[in-house]
């Protein structure tokens, strides 16, 4: 006989109480750049921290953190991309207070420090043909002639 693994609790949340929580993920994302605390977040959905924290993760499917977390790192992967300011300048901007933890952060969800990023990436960017083939079906490349295979 198979074995299925439990289901976590999942039930719907009430329309209310989700539309509060929503405003406040509207907060932390509108506000990724600055220092904000669960506290904040969880008054602007009226509950207390504790309720806020396992209600966010159970309507959006991450923590509080882990939702700060990846903006930041959309955000700094956009400015690694679009300009020339310094990482430590990047950092900062994206609401880091330490070059170090940011970094390491970086590495450990982009795979490379951001310096490597943004030499890597930035020739992709700006030459389409480089990234664009790999997202194409194969039946399209072949009948257009781009036989390599892209990865």
């Amino acid at each position: 006989m198979a074995r299925f693994p439990q289901r976590r609790n999942t039930t719907l949340i009430e329309h209310e109480l989700f539309v509060r929580l929503a405003r406040s993920r509207d907060l932390l994302a509108t506000s990724f750049y600055r220092p904000i605390t669960l506290e904040d977040a969880a008054r602007e959905a009226c509950i207390s921290k504790f309720h806020y924290l396992r209600l966010f993760e159970r309507a959006f499917g991450e923590t509080p953190h882990a939702f700060l977390r990846r903006m930041r790192f959309e955000e700094a992967r956009r400015l690694l991309l679009a300009g020339d300011l310094p990482v430590t300048e990047i950092c900062f901007k994206v609401g880091y207070e330490n070059v170090q933890s940011f970094s390491r952060l970086f590495h450990q969800l982009a795979g490379c420090p951001p310096i490597e990023y943004r030499r890597r990436a930035r020739p992709m960017v700006a030459n389409p043909l480089l990234w664009l083939p790999r997202f194409m079906p194969a039946c399209f490349r072949h009948y257009f002639g781009m036989i390599r295979n892209f990865g």
